[in-house]
């Protein structure tokens, strides 16, 4: 009897996370689409503004790790006088004998651009204009609105098992870690925990909760 009530549970468990995902889906889908439909104005009045007083291109791409180590192209607004390159603060493999056993948790990622923020640049990262080309992303499958930060390769390449347990859902456009502070620029460890946790917990109403929480650290400037 025992092991019949386990094997249900499961099945609940189960299905509840395939209801999940597939609503979670449709939101993201119905969500950008709308969204893209409303600012497609302001998106050609952008693009005017970055092609007359910085040339092209007006996109900025750049590779990242997506679920189950899937690699795809990241869309943003160019906001730097480089285009469509970043020059990392480290090799394609940094440090591979002290970071046999995963990427280390004091790890910070640090960006060693040599590009210069351009004048439409500072107010697009200012207002996360220069993001809004990534609901493209996640209208493509690639991303989802809520969501772990994605990864550069560079990095996913070192995970540990435990660090590649945040591979498992699509990257967001927003996170858990992101709205409580523990982005890329913080150390890995935190970053990791944050996004574990949502993993483990992740429901409707956290999405719906961490997006809210977004929007008015948007509105509050943070």
């Amino acid at each position: 009897m025992e092991a019949w009530q386990n094997i249900r549970i499961k099945t609940v468990s189960r299905k509840r996370g395939m209801l999940y995902f597939i609503a979670k889906r449709i939101i993201d889908i119905v969500v950008s689409t709308v969204l893209l439909v409303l600012v497609a104005p302001l998106l050609v009045v952008i693009s005017i503004i970055i092609y007359k007083q910085e040339g092209g291109p007006i996109l900025y791409k750049e590779a990242r790790i997506g679920k189950h180590d899937r690699p795809f192209i990241l869309w943003k607004f160019r906001t730097t006088t480089i285009p469509s390159k970043v020059i990392r603060a480290f090799p394609p493999h940094p440090f591979p004998n002290k970071w046999s056993e995963g990427v280390p948790n004091e790890f910070v990622y640090r960006n060693n651009c040599t590009a210069s923020m351009t004048k439409t640049g500072i107010w697009l990262r200012k207002y996360r204009f220069d993001l809004i080309p990534e609901f493209i992303n996640v209208l493509k499958g690639d991303m989802s609105l809520v969501g772990p930060q994605p990864e550069t390769p560079e990095i996913a390449n070192y995970y540990n098992q435990n660090q590649r347990n945040r591979l498992n859902m699509r990257p967001g456009i927003t996170g858990y870690a992101q709205v409580n502070g523990k982005s890329e620029y913080n150390h890995h460890d935190k970053k990791i925990a944050y996004d574990l946790y949502y993993i483990k917990n992740c429901s409707i109403r956290f999405d719906i909760t961490i997006f809210s929480q977004a929007i008015s650290r948007l509105i509050k400037n943070k």
